[in-house]
């Protein structure tokens, strides 16, 4: 789409959303972000922006503990998908495992949690026919136990080493979960080469301060693409204020901090390419959708994780103008 169409659609869609001369700063990017998102990308805008504009007064509310015991099978399990030539879904109903597959091994984005990780990652690779031995590193995008709880075990089962941002590594050693031994410290823009194949990790502070989001070369039956992996979606200092928000740090460095780490994310996919999309939550890249749609795809159909670089840059847009928006609240 070039950028006059892109203008005009922009303008389009926010005038359908209500916006005057008499809206506020908030309901403004509100609008924008709406547009973003279209009808593709609406689970992250009601997600989100609800967390950044709420109806009510934010409230702090920490974190329910887990009961005891793993949940029942039945609520979490989902069977394992390859998705690209050399890209397996391995995740659960609502949380997400990528492996990457490359001439040398395999590298993971993310272990879900700790009494999943056997069923989902170990189980479904070899479901898939893939052995779960090659598992060479483990990257996690942000130290939450949804994404770094089955770390541990893959560490200690198959001797991966595992990737996390700094200040996540120091976030784990202050969490009671389970969690890896300290390993390798991912950094900005840092390269990982494994075989034939090259990912790159970039910092994309904000869900968290150690989020990283990576950029994946993928191939559609020998068609090359590029995935753009963002690291971590919500605004969790909304209802966990406790736990992030401190006189150094208000509300207002969080949504700032999230803003610039998705206008700098969006400004590398653009200049990598990235046309496909994919998440840690099947709610925000609508894996609970595509998925289906891949096992019913027929030959010569489009692919429904490439949602094309404008697509892409769309998603970015959108979680963007939701940190705005939040940011013009607090103000």
């Amino acid at each position: 789409m070039n950028g006059i169409a892109s203008a005009v659609l922009l303008a389009f869609a926010l005038g359908a959303v209500g916006v005057t001369a008499q809206s506020t700063p908030a309901e403004v990017h509100l609008a924008k972000a709406k547009a973003a998102a279209g009808t593709e990308f609406a689970g992250v805008f009601n997600r989100i922006c609800t967390e950044a504009v709420p109806s009510a007064p934010a409230v702090s509310r920490p974190a329910t503990p887990r009961p005891a015991g793993p949940p029942p099978r039945d609520s979490w399990h989902a069977e394992p998908v390859k998705v690209f030539d050399n890209l397996y879904f391995l995740g659960q109903t609502e949380y997400s495992v990528w492996a990457v597959t490359t001439s040398a091994g395999i590298i993971l984005i993310d272990s879900i949690f700790d009494y999943s990780v056997d069923d989902e990652v170990v189980g479904g690779m070899k479901k898939l026919g893939l052995d779960p031995a090659t598992i060479k590193y483990v990257i996690v995008s942000h130290g939450h136990a949804d994404h770094s709880g089955g770390a541990k075990y893959l560490q200690d089962r198959f001797n991966a080493h595992v990737l996390l941002g700094a200040a996540d590594w120091d976030l784990l050693d202050r969490s009671n979960g389970t969690r890896p031994r300290r390993d390798m410290v991912a950094t900005d823009g840092q390269k990982l080469t494994l075989g034939d194949t090259t990912v790159t990790m970039y910092a994309t502070p904000g869900h968290t301060l150690g989020t990283l989001s990576t950029l994946i070369p993928v191939k559609d039956h020998g068609t090359p693409h590029v995935a753009a992996s963002w690291g971590g979606t919500a605004f969790n200092w909304m209802a966990n204020r406790s736990a992030y928000i401190t006189p150094d740090r208000p509300e207002r460095f969080w949504f700032e901090t999230y803003s610039a780490s998705a206008r700098r994310f969006k400004d590398i996919a653009a200049r990598a390419g990235a046309d496909v999309l994919i998440a840690n939550h099947t709610i925000f890249d609508g894996s609970k959708t595509k998925i289906p749609a891949l096992e019913r795809r027929k030959p010569g159909d489009p692919h429904p994780y490439v949602v094309g670089k404008e697509g892409v840059q769309r998603y970015l847009t959108l979680v963007d103008e939701c940190a705005q928006a939040g940011l013009a609240r607090a103000q």
